[in-house]
């Protein structure tokens, strides 16, 4: 897309510790178009910090960096606004850097909605998170592939997408996902998205616990939400558990949110629900 605006270098740091025996704000910077809002929590839940691009989504050349620190034996989670829109480019690329680290005896919840990749959409996405000993983490991510309501599909374009996950500094889990040339042809293939509207992954590191206890009962929970043309799996690697979606948009975003409502119960004891901007 060529607007004749100049690209944008969006960034929001947040920081969180523990001050008289709660989780608090720390540290903030912010610089548009990305601004940070702090709704109260529900009882009983954490201090909850919603990501929100004033822009209405990101162009092509864009770069967005976002950084959350969480101190030790403090709890956050973090989410955003609304679903990120990615409009089409005409070359340059947008870049997201998500960076993540969680203190000893830390949780940290990162959820943001889905990502909707435009028709020739340029999307550089790399998350990297670090987990000191006893730390614990739960997040993902969700893409769309096109504007569905409107017909519309990602056939052109690129998707490059990266997730490292450090435990003690050692890498335990590395993913990549690389869309380009024909990307038409790699969304209809079988072996590749098989015409899918969207795919999703979750990701639990557990504080102590090895996360194969709760194989099972999370493959139960992704039966649950299960709907005509929704695949998903569940599979514990390096102390994590890993879950997969892809199929219809609405099935994958909601299974997505089930089971991470289900983990955070199940990992934490915290309670089985998402912030109320996950139901707008």
């Amino acid at each position: 897309m060529t607007t004749g605006i100049s690209p944008v270098r969006g960034v929001a740091e947040i920081g969180f510790e523990v001050r008289d025996g709660a989780t608090r704000l720390s540290h903030l910077y912010e610089r548009n178009p990305l601004r940070v809002l702090f709704p109260a929590p529900v009882a009983g839940d954490m201090p909850t910090a919603v990501l929100l691009t004033t822009s209405g989504g990101l162009v092509a050349g864009d770069r967005i960096d976002v950084c959350v620190t969480v101190g030790e034996g403090a709890a956050a989670h973090v989410t955003g606004s609304a679903a990120e829109k990615i409009y089409r480019s005409t070359g340059a690329a947008t870049r997201i850097n998500q960076t993540l680290s969680v203190a000893a005896g830390a949780w940290l919840e990162y959820l943001p909605p889905e990502a909707i990749v435009f028709d020739r959409a340029r999307l550089q996405r790399n998350t990297r998170v670090e987990l000191a000993a006893g730390a614990g983490f739960l997040g993902g991510g969700i893409l769309v592939f096109g504007r569905i309501a409107m017909g519309e599909r990602f056939a052109a374009g690129l998707m490059h997408e990266v997730w490292e996950i450090r435990r003690h500094g050692r890498l335990v889990w590395g993913d990549a996902l690389h869309i380009e040339g024909d990307v038409a042809a790699t969304m209809a293939d079988p072996a590749c998205f098989d015409g899918a509207e969207a795919c999703a992954t979750l990701i639990l590191a557990p504080q102590k616990d090895d996360p194969r206890h709760l194989v099972d009962a999370a493959r139960a929970a992704q039966r649950q939400s299960a709907s005509e043309g929704l695949r998903a799996g569940v599979t514990a690697v390096n102390g994590l558990l890993i879950a997969r979606w892809l199929g219809p948009a609405p099935a994958v975003r909601r299974g997505y949110a089930d089971l991470a409502c289900h983990l955070r119960k199940a990992a934490v004891g915290l309670p089985p629900r998402l912030p109320r901007l996950w139901h707008v």
